[in-house]
């Protein structure tokens, strides 16, 4: 389905709620595509159990030396600190909302949607999010909604969001599903 296909999964140095970023990486990849760890700086970024220190995972590339015409489509995974420093660094923003600048699909689970209210990209456009987003995500003007997966196709590109890892299978295969075009 994503054969030639190559996703950006973008993420801070640390606090990436690890199997989120793990099991959407495997979706792209058995179904074909080619998964890039994206970041703020090069060398690797710390991924998290909840708070505990989990694995490593090196970096392909980072923010400034990339932009969205180079992936078909963009992964956030969530964690709270990932995102929360993530909109902190202007060209991880300019990233993300690049892919909705292209047209191109974005996914994006529990509270990685901090990146897109940055990014100004929720607008008008139906989430869902971890639960305790939505007071940010309304005031952003977005409709949010307690579902398993959101897919949204009222904007410039179509957004998959999701609330929790209990959402993976869901997500996965919506994010995929989006992907494959």
């Amino acid at each position: 389905m994503l054969n030639d296909k190559t996703i950006a999964f973008l993420v801070a140095p640390e606090g990436v709620e690890q199997v989120e970023l793990t099991e959407p990486w495997k979706a792209v990849k058995q179904a074909g595509g080619t998964p890039k760890l994206v970041s703020t700086r090069p060398g690797q970024i710390q991924g998290f159990n909840h708070l505990d220190k989990a694995d490593r995972f090196a970096v392909d590339t980072t923010v400034d030396e990339v932009s969205a015409a180079d992936f078909d489509g963009l992964v956030l995974p969530g964690g709270v600190a990932n995102p929360d420093m993530l909109r902190t660094v202007p060209g991880a923003v300019r990233f993300a909302k690049g892919f909705f600048d292209a047209g191109k699909p974005v996914a994006a689970i529990c509270h990685a949607p901090w990146t897109l209210i940055e990014a100004d990209v929720v607008n008008g456009r139906t989430v869902t999010s971890w639960p305790s987003l939505r007071t940010d995500l309304r005031n952003a003007g977005a409709t949010w909604e307690d579902r398993e997966v959101v897919i949204c196709t009222s904007g410039p590109n179509t957004l998959i969001t999701s609330r929790m890892p209990d959402d993976l299978k869901a997500f996965d295969q919506a994010a995929v599903d989006a992907f494959s075009g």
